[in-house]
């Protein structure tokens, strides 16, 4: 799933991690994944540089897998943050121009917790067109967790699900290839803020699409108002 990964087999939890100075090359990017109940908190991954990625810089993944002792209760996911990371050259396979986004996503129920992003530069290959916004992002609560069994992302950039306490700031987007797609969608998000954004953007994306979130504050991006939305069922910005 990743160069460099923590889990599939996480029962026992990961803590207390720091990742740092390190380069990749023609390979896939972070992940971090607990499936059968593990506990993951306290992940630092800091000074980062990836080119020719192929699939998504990062995937953060609580899923149900549950393969672990019987009665287990889900796993947690929690206080990760990832900074200083620089990404060029980043997308699906060739066949797959709709994939290449960062992907965070808990599953109904169990949230991914307090999150930071910052400092961030990443240059996707794009070339997605706006169908893709509506296709069905497909839960897989209880299947491997692995980028390519989603097929295709409705963001370019970030796609966030079922998240608390989300913080992004200073980050730069670019894309290769024209993509009509916009560069965060957020499902079930609650908490969230978005300071210092430069994402390019197509003449009719928007740079936002937001469905049933709340308290989500958005300053000093590029296209969109600043702005602080209470609570929304649907909203593009």
């Amino acid at each position: 799933t990743g160069r460099l990964k923590l889990g599939t087999e996480s029962n026992g939890g990961f803590k207390n991690i720091t990742v740092s100075n390190c380069v990749f090359e023609h390979s896939r990017g972070i992940a971090i994944e607990t499936a059968d109940g593990g506990l993951i908190e306290d992940l630092l991954f800091d000074n980062i540089t990836m080119r020719d990625v192929t699939d998504t810089p990062f995937f953060i993944r609580l899923n149900a897998r549950m393969r672990g002792p019987k009665g287990v209760p889900v796993g947690v996911c929690r206080r990760i943050t990832i900074s200083n990371l620089n990404v060029y050259d980043v997308g699906g396979r060739p066949k797959s121009p709709e994939l290449g986004a960062g992907m965070v996503m808990g599953i109904p129920g169990h949230y991914i917790e307090d999150l930071t992003l910052s400092n961030i530069r990443i240059y996707f290959r794009g070339g997605a067109s706006k169908e893709a916004i509506d296709k069905e992002v497909p839960q897989n609560i209880d299947m491997y967790p692995d980028p390519y069994r989603w097929h295709s992302m409705p963001a370019y950039g970030i796609y966030f699900r079922y998240v608390k306490g989300l913080r992004v700031n200073n980050v730069v987007f670019r894309y290769m290839n024209s993509d009509e797609r916009p560069a965060f969608v957020l499902d079930d998000v609650h908490d969230a803020s978005f300071y210092h954004i430069d994402a390019e953007k197509g003449k009719d994306a928007p740079q936002f699409i937001l469905k049933n979130v709340s308290n989500i504050s958005i300053h000093d991006v590029n296209g969109v108002n600043d702005t602080k939305v209470e609570k929304v069922n649907n909203k593009e910005l």
